[in-house]
């Protein structure tokens, strides 16, 4: 299984509207895919996601189509930095864990 760690931190709270219309659509997309596990947390700008797949081939199909990749496209617009951490795993660390493995070991991207 995989398990992914996100989070985004939006350039201004004026952002978090836009951001709440995007995550509302990718959440109804994530429903139609074989996810096994999802958990959110975070507040105005910041953001955090952890979701569990039965295989890289079905994380792929999710995050290159429809909503989630729409959001993708605008993340910088939205966005001052975006963490990313794709890993084997078949159940969610804590999110004190979450977070030290993302900065620990996650990929970065500035906008």
């Amino acid at each position: 299984m995989k398990l992914v760690i996100t989070s985004i931190k939006l350039k201004s709270v004026g952002q978090f509207f836009a951001f709440a219309n995007h995550a509302r659509l990718v959440l109804k997309q994530m429903k139609n895919h074989s996810v096994k596990g999802f958990k959110k947390g975070g507040f105005w700008k910041e953001h955090f996601t952890m979701s569990l797949w039965e295989s890289e081939e079905d994380l792929k199909a999710f995050y290159t189509s429809g909503a989630h990749l729409n959001a993708v496209k605008k993340t910088n617009k939205m966005a001052d930095e975006v963490y990313t951490l794709i890993m084997d795993g078949s159940e969610f660390p804590n999110w004190n864990e979450a977070k030290r493995l993302l900065k620990e070991k996650g990929r970065l991207k500035k906008y």
